[in-house]
C-alpha cells in the first residue's frame, strides 16, 4: 500500500526552482520526487551536528557540486542574487 499524498504549497525563489528542475531532469524523475529525495536525505543525515561547521561545509560543497554549474554560471548567479538582495533591502527602507 502506498503512502497517502498530501498536496502542499510553498513559496520558493526562482533559483531554487531552477535547481529542482535541473535535478529532476538529471535524475529523470518528477519535481515532487526530487524534493522528497532531497528532504529525506537531509533528514537522514543525523551524523552532523549543527555545531560541526566542517561537516556542514563539506555537505555544502557536495551540494554545490551536484548543481553542475560552471564558474561563469556561478558568477552570474552571484551577480543576479546580489542585485535581488539589494533591490529587496531598498524596498524595506521605504
Amino acid at each position: 500500500m502506498t503512502a497517502p499524498k498530501i498536496k502542499a504549497t510553498y513559496t520558493l525563489d526562482a533559483e531554487t526552482v531552477k535547481l529542482i528542475d535541473r535535478l529532476a531532469r538529471r535524475w529523470k524523475t518528477s519535481k515532487s520526487d526530487t524534493l522528497r529525495r532531497v528532504v529525506r536525505e537531509a533528514a537522514a543525515d543525523r551524523g552532523s551536528s549543527p555545531d560541526d561547521p566542517e561537516a556542514w561545509i563539506e555537505k555544502f560543497k557536495r551540494l554545490q557540486k551536484s548543481f553542475d554549474l560552471t564558474e561563469m554560471q556561478a558568477k552570474q548567479w552571484r551577480r543576479e542574487n546580489r542585485a535581488v538582495r539589494r533591490a529587496s533591502s531598498d524596498h524595506r527602507g521605504r
